[in-house]
């Protein structure tokens, strides 16, 4: 495809997005059937971070960040860039200095299927990036690629205007058209799991909880009172 830069693309609802933002990862890949994960190699900088918004795609050719220059000219507050590369690259593409203009321009993220530099400034301005790894490797501007257009980041396709959970636990994409009901399903989870938790500090066993005790028994486990015993109890 020639490279292509879209103007204008479909965000989801701020409130919506919050929610999911709320509720988390892990919270949100389960509710969403474990889809849209992110591969694990896709850390925070600092411990910290989190961040929700809708994906703004940028496509680059390895060690070359000019296309994340063409994004930032389209970007609405409460976007996070979601760059990828056209071949494998930890190169430090991204620095303080385009932190400084996300933060301007209202962007609350930065996914990055790359390297990133000038961690410790970036840390200190409290700009949350999700980044294959981190290197004072420099690039270059020089070669066209892509912005607002379906990509693959580190496993997961995502679409421009999708939205984008990421922290601890990882990043992962809700895509846009489910956003509403992935919200509702994972307050439905997040509900479900207090309730959980409330019979597991009562000392329940998940054991007995989960039936997990007959589902043993089903896949052949036996329970003999010492190892030695053959009749099973």
């Amino acid at each position: 495809m020639k490279p292509t830069v879209v103007r204008n693309i479909k965000r989801a609802d701020a409130r919506v997005i919050a929610t999911l933002g709320e509720h988390g990862v892990a919270t949100v890949h389960e509710a969403q059937a474990r889809t849209g994960l992110m591969l694990p190699y896709m850390r925070p900088i600092y411990p910290s971070a989190k961040a929700a918004g809708s994906a703004v795609t940028v496509s680059c050719h390895p060690g070359d960040n000019i296309m994340i220059h063409a994004a930032l000219e389209l970007v609405q507050p409460g976007d996070i860039l979601v760059v990828t590369t056209t071949s494998a690259s930890t190169d430090g593409m991204f620095g303080d200095l385009l932190g400084v203009s996300c933060q301007a321009h209202g962007v609350v993220g930065l996914v990055i299927e790359a390297g990133v530099r000038d961690v410790t400034d970036l840390t200190a301005m409290n700009f949350p990036i999700w980044s294959r790894a981190i290197s004072a490797q420099g690039t270059v501007k020089a070669t066209p690629g892509h912005v607002n257009v379906p990509i693959n980041c580190a496993g997961a396709i995502v679409n421009p205007g999708d939205v984008i959970i990421a922290d601890m636990d990882g990043v992962v994409v809700v895509p846009r058209l489910d956003a509403v009901e992935v919200a509702k399903a994972s307050t439905e989870r997040i509900a479900k799991e207090q309730k959980s938790r409330d019979r597991l500090r009562n000392k329940e066993l998940g054991l007995n909880m989960y039936g997990l005790k007959d589902k043993l028994l089903e896949l052949g486990v036996r329970y003999v009172d010492y190892l030695d015993d053959e009749k099973e109890s």
